[in-house]
Formats: C-alpha cells, sequence, structure tokens
C-alpha cells in the first residue's frame, strides 16, 4: 500500500509547545507508512524565530507568511488560498492542525478539498484570561462550528480536555482525544549533569539561587506575580538570588520597568535575557523555574525544568497539575496569588535540601510521560483509528 500522506500545519514557527509538537510527530512518525510535509507561519513580532527546531531535525517546513496569529481578512484569505494550493497538490489523507489560526484556516481549506481525515490540537485555549465576554462567544461559536467537521479533535491534558467539552462545549466527548506533548528531552538532561557550572559562570554566578521565569511578554503570562511576589521575599531572604526573565514580546516596556525598579533597591537582582535558543544549557545553572501564567495549555517550560533538575512553581491554571508532582517536583499555587507564590519562593530559596529532593524527582517524572516516543505512538494509533473508519486501511 501506498504511505499515507499527512499535511502538518502550524500557526507559526515561534518557540513553544507547537513548535516541538508538531517538529518531532514530523520526524519521527513511522517513515514506512507515513509521508509528512510541515508547513506554518513566522514568528510576531516580539517573538523568536524557531525555524532552527525543525531544521535541528533535519526538516524544511513551506513557511507561508501570510498565515498571521491576528485575524485579517486579507492575509487570512491569502494563506487560505495558499492552503488550498498546497493540498490540492499534496492530496493529503490527513490534515492534522495545531492551534486556533492554523485551526481555522487549514480545516477549512481540508474540508473544502475533501480530506478524508481531519484532526485539530488545542495546545491551549483563547477562551478566558485573553479576550472580553463578546469576543470571547465569537470564538467559541468558531471553534464548534470548526469541530463539527473535525474527524476527531486532541486536547493535551485531562484537563483540557474537561474545559473544551464540559465547560465550553466546544464538541462532544467521543470526537476529544487526549494525547500529551512529547519532547526530545535527553539534551536537558545531560546538560543538568555536564554544563551546570559552565553555565553559571557564563551567567555571573557564583553562590546566588538563580531563579527564572521563561515565556512571551505577553499579559496572559502575568509576569507582574513574579515582581510582586520578589517585593515580598527579598527583605525576607538570607541568601543572595538571581532572577533571570527569558523571553521578549509585547509587556516588555512594562517589565523593564518593574526590573528598574527592584535593581534600584536591589542592584543586578534581575536580568532580562531575550529569548535563549539553547535552553537546555541554561536550564543546567538554575536552581528554580517559574510561571505564573493565567491560562496555560501544558507548559513546556515546566516540562523542560524538571527534565533538567530543577525545582518549579507555577500558577495552577490549563495543563500544569498534570505536568508537576505536587510537593516532589515542585509547588502549585493559586492563580494570581503573590502572597502563596512568595512563600513557595522563599521556601525553595532558602532550603536548599528541598531544592535537591525535587531537583532529584523531576527526570524520572517526565522522562516517559512526555517522551516524543508515547507522543508519536499515541498520534499514529488515533490516524490508523480514523484511517479505518474511513476505509482507507
Amino acid at each position: 500500500m501506498e504511505k499515507i500522506r499527512v499535511l502538518r500545519i502550524i500557526n507559526r514557527f515561534n518557540i513553544g509547545g507547537p513548535t516541538y509538537n508538531a517538529t518531532l510527530l514530523t520526524r519521527f512518525l513511522d517513515s514506512d507508512k507515513y509521508e509528512t510535509i510541515l508547513i506554518g507561519g513566522l514568528p510576531e513580532e516580539g517573538e523568536s524565530d524557531s525555524l532552527y527546531i525543525p531544521k535541528n531535525y533535519g526538516i524544511e517546513p513551506k513557511l507561508i507568511p501570510e498565515m498571521k496569529r491576528e485575524p485579517n481578512f486579507r492575509s487570512d484569505r491569502a494563506a487560505y488560498k495558499r492552503l488550498k494550493e498546497i493540498i490540492e497538490e499534496f492530496q493529503p489523507h490527513i490534515v492534522h492542525t495545531h492551534a486556533a489560526k492554523a485551526g481555522a484556516l487549514g480545516r477549512r481549506a481540508a474540508r473544502s478539498s475533501n480530506v478524508p481525515v481531519i484532526i485539530h490540537t488545542f495546545h491551549g485555549h483563547v477562551f478566558h484570561s485573553y479576550f472580553g465576554k463578546a469576543k470571547t462567544m465569537l470564538f467559541k461559536q468558531i471553534e464548534r462550528r470548526l469541530a463539527s467537521y473535525s474527524s476527531a479533535i486532541v486536547a493535551i491534558s485531562d484537563l483540557q480536555k474537561q474545559e473544551l467539552t464540559a465547560e465550553h462545549k466546544i464538541c462532544d466527548q467521543k470526537k476529544m482525544n487526549v494525547i500529551p506533548l512529547g519532547f526530545d528531552l535527553d539534551p536537558f538532561h545531560d546538560a543538568a549533569t555536564t554544563r551546570r557550572e559552565e553555565t553559571r559562570n557564563k551567567l555571573g554566578l557564583t553562590d546566588e539561587v538563580a531563579v527564572a521565569l521563561i515565556g512571551r511578554f505577553a499579559p496572559v503570562k502575568n509576569h507582574s506575580l513574579l515582581f510582586d511576589a520578589l517585593e515580598k521575599v527579598l527583605p525576607e531572604i538570607t541568601k543572595g538570588i538571581k532572577v533571570f526573565i527569558v523571553g521578549d514580546g509585547s509587556e516588555r516596556k512594562l517589565i523593564e520597568g518593574r526590573a528598574e525598579k527592584i535593581n534600584k533597591e536591589y542592584p543586578g537582582t534581575v536580568v532580562l535575557t531575550s529569548w535563549i535558543k539553547d535552553i537546555a544549557s541554561f536550564n543546567a545553572g538554575m536552581d528554580i523555574i517559574c510561571l505564573t501564567s493565567l491560562n496555560e495549555g501544558t507548559p513546556v517550560s515546566l516540562i523542560e525544568a524538571q527534565a533538567s533538575g530543577v525545582p518549579v512553581i507555577s500558577t495552577d491554571v490549563g495543563g500544569v497539575r498534570d505536568v508537576i508532582l505536587e510537593n516532589e517536583t515542585g509547588f502549585v499555587v493559586p492563580s494570581n496569588d503573590a502572597d502563596k507564590f512568595s512563600e513557595k519562593l522563599l521556601e525553595l530559596i532558602e532550603n536548599e535540601k528541598k531544592r535537591e529532593f525535587m531537583s532529584q524527582n523531576g527526570w524520572n517524572h517526565v522522562r516517559d510521560k512526555f517522551s516524543y516516543q508515547r507522543l508519536t505512538s499515541d498520534t499514529e494509533r488515533l490516524y490508523e483509528q480514523l484511517l479505518k473508519d474511513k476505509g482507507i486501511l
């Protein structure tokens, strides 16, 4: 039998879970059975280009510059037309879209071209903490319509499945499948044992406790919570700390302002690094990694941190509880609660034995649960079932 042709469409190639997910599926699906093309848009202003990720795995994706994050009639129409052209040329058995814009344009194009199997993965959603009530309802209506002509919907955590089906009623539970993200985590584990001293030297660290937050400078990431917690913690600590804010984006001025305020009183405490490509080496030098978001799918930075043996502190949002073992690999605190966040941050800064305990647990926790091998096997099972339902296998 001929190979099954899969067209994989991603919103844009920016640093984050969707890029890794789409890349690893493209690279590691059984090449004897599947032929995959990966396509997507370019990063937005303030986002780091992540095209090096597929290229590191020997993949040259097709780029569609017209596919942009924000709704725009002209660029959306151009991107839709280009997707149609690619579908008509490639004749895929499966179109699998990742994240909202790719899902909207890609599923419409696939449906109009009579693609047999259409799948969409939610890597997060915009149904709270992004927009006002009217705009949120509009996006829900759009997603319900798109789900109605999708063969299957994929959530990346059990909690996200619950939100999408029971709370937001995007589709019926029978159509929803849970496939957690998967990653190539060995480089993080390896770097933790070989590059810590080198990384800390490069960052000018001696005996300071190194704290990091990694993510887009966007309102939903809620960097202010970390600064609020730092203002509570800094007068209390007995050890030196240095805080690294990794990323860039629309909230840069606000974040720079908060950092400057802290650095006036505690010089050199907060460092803005912009984006860092070699996160595995960076993580190796850290002692605590934080996440402060108001909304998340499955937070990649927390998975990578635990693979690096770094304890984590996160707000209780999205799929966070699927990622962290509470009190064993990190702490989960209520969303936007600066008192609780600062309490746990202070505990980890001051308690080296607690950090060491959590560090030892992290790798064992994420090694199998979030491996790319498990991701590809789960995905292949879904593909085979849907193809059998269509009489293709």
